[in-house]
């Protein structure tokens, strides 16, 4: 597994077998068998990073950039950088599943760029990015929502019941 977790605003960009990308904030990666970093349904981080078969350690920064220590090297080499996507309107992203997201015209056009800079977060590998849901929060609403339509349905009964009741007598 390749972990990394957006501190800050950003996205990382999926290429999708369609050809169209993705947006997604879920950096649980790993590596192929063809040697670039994919995410947990296959698809590829962009830009592609080509993870030489000889890499002894990984390291991404901060900043995206990513090194690796090649057996029998005594220096460690950059071999690219992650980039991130900001919107301008992120709730306006389209969810179409596996974690995840579609530009639409609601979110704007993506604003692609190093992390730590132009407003991108900062990327924290080995680490990955919890839920932000309140499960507490989330209990109290579904409760609220069951409560709420079981009074609806009294009500439905009852005006059943009174239409019932006058079509007999009628």
């Amino acid at each position: 597994a390749f972990d990394m977790a957006i501190s800050g605003e950003g996205f990382f960009q999926i290429l999708q077998p369609d050809g169209t990308l993705a947006y997604t904030r879920d950096g649980g990666f790993k590596i192929s068998a063809e040697g670039v970093l994919v995410n947990s349904s296959g698809y590829r981080l962009q830009p592609e990073l080509a993870i030489p078969q000889n890499a002894q350690t990984i390291t991404v920064g901060g900043d995206g950039t990513v090194s690796i220590q090649a057996f029998g090297e005594p220096q460690a080499q950059v071999i690219g950088q992650i980039q991130l996507a900001r919107f301008l309107n992120p709730s306006g992203l389209q969810a179409i599943g596996e974690n995840l997201f579609r530009e639409t015209t609601s979110s704007g056009a993506p604003q692609v760029g190093i992390p730590t800079q132009q407003g991108n977060g900062q990327l924290i590998q080995g680490a990955l990015e919890s839920s932000n849901v309140n499960v507490v929060e989330e209990m109290v609403s579904m409760i609220e929502t069951q409560r709420a339509y079981e009074v609806n349905a009294k009500a439905i009964e009852a005006v059943d019941g009174m239409l019932s009741y006058a079509n007999n007598k009628l």
